[in-house]
């Protein structure tokens, strides 16, 4: 396959022309350097892109084969479930790669059909959910309670985050019931369609997100819609028929669920999440995101997809995640020692991490900032 040109000016692709002039006035000159270093790689390969998903998701449902097949606790269902779920971790991941994609090239659309296909339905995670992701990298709602993908949990107190960690079991339940019980009765009645496609219709991680569902992309969503109930009424009618057994329920939610919580706990090292819920500049953006910089076998599992460069990402969202080690290399080199840029890297998620702890334990209850998340007055 051929490397497609991808133009770096686009709604979901490029910087704002509006963020480029403050940052060209603020940071004297190493935005635009930085931008000059990475402008020749803004190509997205095919290839790549084609062989990293389908070798991913292939393994991953090999090994949930073994998974299935192998006896309980033996050490084959152990190390298929750990693989499997890896494996369904980095296929899962091209999710975010698909909205970043020009929308009308046909070779991207049928990238996202078969994902769909052989991921996003089986998993009942169909790529369109995740299109308020554009909203992430927008000045007007990142880091506010309009971002699906930001929680204050740095000037919140530590319960917050034990509160986020604590939603990871039941993540295949809500998922279930979205498409196998809201999804048709939501077909039958508008108000509650109307309250479906605002309170359940998008991928976050934000618990707090209200925002109704694009009425360009309904007819995409309730394709989806129907495939994944259609899917659930497939499992639905072989467990009556004693084909699924409830043993075989049980592995499914537990891959399911790791499945799920790997990303979950990724997350807590995107970002500082240290705002307050109002808005940010480019320039903030960036500097409350992280880069991942330690060269260990954790890192390569926990952020497949080029997620270990989330700073960088949030820099230049455009950039395909394959060039992403690249441009991470060039800019540690030649930016000057005191360029912002620098002072985004942690060694590692554990580091990571430590750094959201240690601010959490910091922050009283009575200053803590979800109460604007929640709607809420803030205390004085």
């Amino acid at each position: 396959m051929s490397t497609l040109s991808i133009p770096a000016v686009s709604e979901l692709r490029a910087e704002p022309a509006a963020a480029e002039e403050e940052l060209r006035a603020r940071d004297v000159g190493w935005y635009p350097q930085a931008r000059e270093l990475v402008s020749d790689l803004y190509q997205r390969s095919p290839l790549i892109y084609w062989t990293d998903f389908l070798l991913s998701i292939c393994g991953g449902w090999t090994l949930t084969a073994v998974y299935f097949t192998a006896p309980t606790w033996s050490w084959a269902q152990i190390l298929s479930f750990l693989g499997a779920s890896v494996l369904f971790f980095r296929a899962g991941t091209f999710i975010h790669e698909l909205v970043h994609m020009p929308p009308n090239l046909a070779q991207w659309r049928w990238f996202g059909r078969v994902w769909n296909l052989l991921m996003g339905i089986p998993l009942l995670a169909p790529w369109i959910l995740y299109r308020n992701h554009v909203d992430h990298h927008s000045a007007k709602f990142f880091g506010t309670p309009d971002d699906g993908e930001y929680l204050p949990l740095a000037s919140s107190p530590v319960t917050e985050i034990l509160k986020y960690l604590a939603q990871t079991p039941l993540l295949p339940l809500f998922v279930v019931a979205r498409f196998g019980i809201l999804s048709p009765l939501s077909w039958m009645h508008r108000g509650l369609r109307e309250w479906v496609l605002t309170y359940t219709s998008a991928a976050v991680s934000n618990p707090y997100y209200r925002k109704r569902f694009p009425k360009r992309d309904e007819k995409h969503l309730l394709i989806v819609e129907v495939l994944c109930f259609a899917y659930i009424v497939v499992i639905a009618t072989l467990v009556v028929k004693g084909v699924i057994t409830p043993h075989h329920l049980l592995l499914l939610y537990l891959i399911f669920a790791w499945t799920l919580s790997l990303n979950w706990i990724r997350n807590l090292a995107a970002h500082r999440y240290g705002n307050r819920g109002d808005r940010m500049t480019h320039l903030d953006q960036f500097s409350d995101s992280i880069n991942i910089t330690g060269q260990t076998w954790l890192t390569v599992l926990l952020f497949p997809v080029g997620l270990r460069y989330h700073a960088l990402h949030h820099l230049f969202p455009s950039l395909p995640y394959h060039n992403l080690g690249k441009a991470h290399r060039r800019l540690s080199e030649r930016l000057p020692p005191d360029s912002p840029y620098h002072a985004t890297g942690r060694d590692s998620f554990f580091a990571a991490a430590a750094d959201l702890w240690r601010a959490a334990v910091r922050t009283p209850r009575e200053q803590s900032a979800m109460p604007r998340w929640l709607r809420k007055p803030q205390a004085n």
